[in-house]
């Protein structure tokens, strides 16, 4: 069994039972319109009798396929081959009734049809009291035919010839065979049909499921990429305020404790798998640099700037957290002068770019450093939005300056 074979046989996906009926009746719509034109082309009379006739077997017929359907479900979840073979040894049986009933109910209108044959022909058909058929043939006729009787009946020279002994039951059941023939390879047909629509169906569950796991494991690393921001963050908070308590800043520590508080009842309310609103993740990072702003009154200034258009298009919840924390180590901190940290917001050709730029002195966080900084935003992005999401980050003019360009998409 190949893997593909494997993952259908595994799968519980089935073809909807609307979708076997749908499949039944129109093959043997199918069957039904097929033979009609048919009968048309081939000129056979008594029409109306035969339509209603075709229309009953047509409906045996649907009822016998949906007997093999409920023997070949029961065989949804094997190999294909045992379904084949399934499918081989029912069909044989389940198109026997559909042969026995197209030859008892067309047994009359057959018969009619011999006689009127036969009788544009001059001739008479009819069966004797043993059920063999005998064919009346005038006299006049007799000069084309061997081991004739020739009777009078009603004063007229016929010649009556046994045209065929009354047919056997072994003989019944070779016409009964040669119809069922047809229509056996007419129930494997629908069984292809079947087996076909039960592996689309179990391919489309193997998407799906495929589909699920994807998701979950996406979702996964996306938490676990933003549970490292939270300890990162709250390691350095921890410093700030051990300084705080260290050089007697009571007051400014009380300050710093109430802020933090707020900042992660903020951060934390929402599932670290979705997205917010670039409005609340500038007013997270407005918390955040609040408190940055008691380690450095004098030194740190902030200005941000979101257009109202941009506040409902969505972001990855605190994606900007390490890139502004990266400023304030590496741009607010290193320096002894006042640093503005600016974070900014534009629409660009259909895309959403947020900058966080400061006028530090431009030094860029080391590579491979403990902090999780640029490699958790890459990281983050990428499993968001694949390829449609770019970082850039490096020296610019007056600073340091980190570039994020994702996929324009607004809430509600």
């Amino acid at each position: 069994m190949n893997a593909v074979e494997a993952k259908g046989a595994d799968s519980g996906a089935t073809v909807t039972f609307r979708l076997v009926i749908l499949s039944i009746v129109a093959l043997w719509l199918c069957y039904f319109g097929l033979t009609t034109v048919r009968g048309l082309i081939a000129g056979f009379s008594y029409q109306g009798e035969l339509l209603w006739r075709r229309g009953i077997v047509t409906l045996v017929g649907m009822g016998m396929t949906l007997l093999v359907w409920l023997v070949l479900r029961l065989f949804d979840k094997r190999p294909l081959w045992v379904k084949s073979g399934i499918a081989i040894l029912i069909a044989m049986p389940a198109s026997i009734p559909i042969a026995q009933t197209n030859e008892w109910i067309f047994k009359t209108v057959a018969q009619a049809e011999e006689k009127r044959a036969a009788k544009e022909q001059g001739f008479n058909i009819r069966r004797d009291d043993a059920g063999n058929m005998l064919v009346d043939v005038p006299a006049a006729r007799l000069e084309n035919l061997d081991g004739t009787v020739k009777t009078l009946n009603g004063g007229r020279a016929v010649a009556t010839i046994r045209l065929e002994d009354k047919p056997t039951e072994a003989d019944r059941w070779k016409m009964i065979l040669d119809v069922a023939l047809g229509r056996y390879f007419l129930l494997l047909a629908w069984a292809s049909l079947y087996f076909a629509m039960l592996a689309g169906a179990q391919a489309q569950e193997a998407q799906r499921r495929e589909d699920r796991f994807r998701s979950a494991a996406k979702a996964a690393e996306l938490r676990s990429l933003r549970y490292q921001v939270n300890p990162h963050f709250l390691f350095n908070a921890l410093n700030s305020l051990s300084a705080l308590v260290m050089t007697d800043k009571s007051d400014k520590a009380e300050e710093m404790i109430q802020t933090l508080s707020r900042f992660y009842r903020h951060s934390l309310s929402s599932d670290p798998t979705t997205d917010v609103s670039l409005e609340d993740e500038f007013d997270l990072q407005r918390e955040y640099l609040a408190i940055e702003q008691l380690r450095f009154p004098s030194r740190l200034r902030t200005q941000f700037d979101l257009p109202h258009e941009l506040e409902r298009c969505c972001v990855p919840g605190m994606i900007l957290q390490p890139l502004i924390e990266n400023s304030v180590k590496y741009g607010v901190s290193a320096s002894n002068r006042p640093v503005t940290i600016t974070i900014a917001a534009r629409e660009e050709y259909g895309r959403l770019v947020i900058t966080v730029a400061d006028d530090g002195p431009g030094s860029a966080p080391p590579a491979g450093g403990l902090g999780i900084g640029l490699g958790n935003v890459r990281d983050r992005l990428q499993a968001a939005f694949g390829n449609a999401a770019s970082v850039t980050s490096g020296p610019a003019l007056g600073g340091y300056e980190t570039e994020l360009r994702i996929p324009l998409v607004r809430h509600g």
